[in-house]
């Protein structure tokens, strides 16, 4: 985002608000706080912003507050934004974050979600972004979600299967869970069949479509930046999204599992969610078909004292698991069922 046009989405917060702090600017804006400063000191020469206490407020305001809170809004009444005005800040935080959660936009906008909903229906009919379930993401960042993830030998798949049906039964009826990326987690998501209230936080697109029409399934998707090979959101936004919450267990796959070094993962981006994911649980369940065992890839997600349960399939070498099981890993072992000849 240009300068130009982050000095106007920073106006148009302000005035949506009345006034906030700093910190707030920077997260709504996806920009550093020495940026926002610097872009507050800008607006405030042209006499659009006037800079008190680590915020910034419309000009003409500093009787109405004595101070801001750093991190916060402040209480100052809002200015109100017709459509058109708030569909132009809708957009250009889509555009500066590629990504936003619906709950995001409406605290941004100081409007109810509803009102959110429809201004994002306006703003998808006339091509300017497009909406996912729990928000919105920019047109060029758009993805075909009704694409399967790539095919994976038989073998595997049967294996990624009987371990999905086998860690579902480790979910417990009216809990909080939290998903990260991954076939493996993705087919998980698919076999899920709750008889009562489960709430599911996940950063995957296709954990989410897997979810969406699920009964007595409760579905928050994080914000963050796209990837799109693996149709998942990452980057610090999504990281302190999912570092923010709390849940009883979090599923996650990873490319690697040894005993010394616990699970890893070959993705830079996704390991930083999937770390957050880990910390943000009770109980940590790795989902790791034999192929990932014994293997150490770049960069670690979980130490194995972090992790509670792995659930995998028959695997030749027992040493790997017998050492987990050692260093006190419940281990469950599925049985696939052998693919057609």
């Amino acid at each position: 985002m240009f300068g130009a046009e982050r000095r106007q989405l920073i106006l148009e917060l302000v005035r949506a608000h009345g006034s906030m702090s700093i910190a707030a600017l920077a997260r709504a804006v996806n920009a550093s706080e020495v940026t926002v400063r610097r872009d507050v000191s800008s607006l405030e020469r042209r006499g659009l912003l006037d800079r008190r206490h680590g915020g910034a407020m419309l000009a003409g305001r500093e009787d109405e507050a004595e101070s801001l809170t750093l991190g916060e809004s402040s209480t100052l009444p809002r200015t109100a934004m017709f459509g058109a005005e708030r569909r132009r800040l809708i957009r250009s935080l889509v555009e500066a974050n590629r990504a936003v959660s619906l709950s995001d936009l409406a605290r941004a906008a100081n409007v109810s979600e509803m009102t959110v909903r429809r201004d994002l229906a306006t703003l998808e009919k006339l091509g300017l972004l497009q909406r996912t379930r729990g928000g919105a993401v920019t047109a060029s960042d758009a993805v075909d979600l009704s694409r399967e993830v790539p095919e994976v030998p038989p073998d595997r798949a049967a294996a990624k299967s009987a371990i999905a049906a086998l860690a579902a039964s480790l979910t417990g009826d009216g809990e909080a869970i939290m998903l990260g990326a991954g076939s493996t987690v993705h087919e998980f998501a698919r076999q899920l069949a709750p008889t009562s209230a489960l709430t599911v936080l996940t950063n995957s697109m296709l954990v989410a479509r897997a979810l969406a029409r699920t009964p007595h399934v409760t579905l928050a998707m994080s914000s963050g930046a796209l990837d799109g090979r693996a149709l998942a959101l990452v980057g610090s936004t999504t990281e302190h999204w999912m570092a923010g919450h709390r849940v009883g267990r979090a599923f996650v796959s990873g490319t690697g599992l040894t005993a010394d070094r616990g699970l890893s993962s070959g993705h830079l981006a996704l390991s930083g969610v999937d770390r957050a994911i880990v910390s943000s649980a009770r109980e940590v369940v790795v989902l790791a078909d034999h192929s990932k065992l014994g293997v150490e890839t770049t960069y670690q997600v979980a130490p194995v004292g972090r992790i509670d349960h792995l659930v995998t399939d028959a695997s030749d070498d027992r040493a790997v698991i017998e050492s987990l099981r050692a260093r006190g890993v419940q281990v469950h072992v599925a049985r696939p069922r052998r693919p057609p000849i």
